[in-house]
């Protein structure tokens, strides 16, 4: 089995290298190669990948290539794991809308706008050198923002599903919890990427959402940094990425007293890279958890392995991913993407039936889906008057001379990434 990782000079990639070498009895990998245009970086996280597969005693050969036609030529899968701008890029989306009074956030409002305005065409440029090259493959996104980039990827025909560590991440959390093993625990999880909410949580097919919620409110809503008297009055555990929508103006003041994440993270990305510069480390430094993606690898293992059908993977499995809505949420048209659990085999990643979502959540994401949509257009077609539409139609924006000050300064911002601009 051969796979590849474009954006595979990330300060992260030791850790999907960790989880491919603890986990490789579900995927036996072959050969992997990593291909970043970053020379640099990517020579130092490829020194320390095969040193974490030498260590860990994994038989694979991991190469490094900045090309990307002749590393996807013969590879079973492809992943994308890309920041277009770097660490720059994503203190500005953080940074500018605070300026208007908007969160600044990479994955939602106007800075998480700018970062799909910047990616998608990028990751659909990729997408279709990836299909000269080898039609078979798939393509699992990771990148940001997920539902966006997928829907761009599935609206062009693509052979890809979108992957998230959102669910992972709250499987893992109520094991804990509950002290059992994670693969017996089930999510009714529903919405959009960074949208959604867990609105049952299932031990060997038992719900328990009420007693975790019972024993445990305070907890869970420390993690989420939301108040523990709203989980309990919802009935539900937000993603915490609802905080930006719930406390939107409280977040606001938050920031703009604490400063980007983008400048922690740039700083964490600075000190790993001398860590992995080091001929002696040969496994993840302990640090590299502060950089986030938590679970990352386990769910890229699980979702790759179900999509090549290897072993017991073969019959299909289980898994909450990023998919076309078919119908799913009837009140979503069927070409939107949302995130919720599917049937994920050798054919792909079908929908399981969802239960009817309450008036609560379907108006939000009803509201989020449009925004999509409209965001989506932006970023194939670009121009001014279409940025300004899907400000205008985003939840945490909408109002006329807003949406137009927040276009102004995304373009002013962005203008080295806009082919339009």
């Amino acid at each position: 089995m051969k796979l590849v990782v474009v954006g595979g000079g990330s300060t992260y990639t030791p850790e999907l290298i960790d989880g491919f070498a603890r986990l490789r009895d579900t995927l036996p990998i072959g050969e992997l190669v990593l291909v970043d245009p970053a020379a640099d970086r990517l020579d130092l996280v490829g020194g320390l990948a095969r040193r974490i597969f030498a260590k860990q005693g994994h038989p694979g050969r991991i190469t490094v290539t900045g090309e990307l036609e002749p590393a996807v030529a013969d590879a079973d899968a492809v992943l994308l794991q890309l920041r277009v701008g770097g660490q720059a890029a994503r203190n500005e989306d953080e940074t500018w809308p605070l300026e208007c009074g908007c969160v600044g956030q990479e994955t939602t409002g106007a800075g998480g706008l700018a970062k799909a305005l910047r990616t998608v065409p990028v990751v659909l440029d990729i997408a279709e050198r990836v299909r000269r090259a080898n039609p078979d493959a798939w393509i699992v996104d990771f990148t940001n923002p997920v539902g966006i980039v997928t829907r761009a990827l599935l609206t062009h025909g693509h052979k890809a599903v979108g992957l998230c560590n959102v669910a992972i991440g709250f499987q893992r959390k109520f094991a804990a919890l509950l002290g059992v093993a994670p693969e017996r625990i089930a999510l009714d999880h529903v919405g959009l990427n960074h949208l959604t909410w867990e609105r049952g949580v299932r031990l060997d097919g038992r719900e328990v959402l009420p007693q975790l919620l019972a024993e445990h409110a305070e907890r869970i809503a420390a993690d989420l940094h939301l108040p523990a008297s709203l989980v309990r009055r919802l009935g539900v555990v937000p993603s915490y990425y609802l905080r930006y929508f719930y406390q939107h103006d409280q977040v606001v003041e938050e920031l703009r007293a604490e400063g980007s994440r983008a400048s922690a993270v740039a700083a964490i990305e600075r000190e790993l890279l001398e860590m992995y510069a080091d001929p002696a480390l040969e496994e993840k430094p302990a640090l590299l958890e502060k950089r986030g993606g938590a679970y990352y690898s386990e769910a890229a293992v699980q979702l790759i392995a179900a999509l090549l059908g290897g072993g017991a993977a073969a019959a299909g499995s289980e898994q909450v991913v990023n998919v076309a809505n078919a119908g799913t949420l009837p009140f979503l048209p069927d070409d939107a993407v949302i995130e919720v659990p599917a049937l994920v085999d050798a054919r792909g990643a079908v929908p399981l039936p969802v239960a009817p979502v309450e008036p609560l959540y379907a108006g939000l994401i009803a509201h989020t889906t449009a925004y999509e949509a409209l965001a989506l257009e932006a970023a194939v077609l670009g121009g001014r008057d279409r940025v300004f539409a899907a400000l205008l139609a985003h939840p945490l924006v909408g109002q006329l001379d807003l949406a137009e000050r927040l276009t102004d300064q995304l373009i002013d911002h962005n203008r080295a990434h806009l082919a339009w601009a």
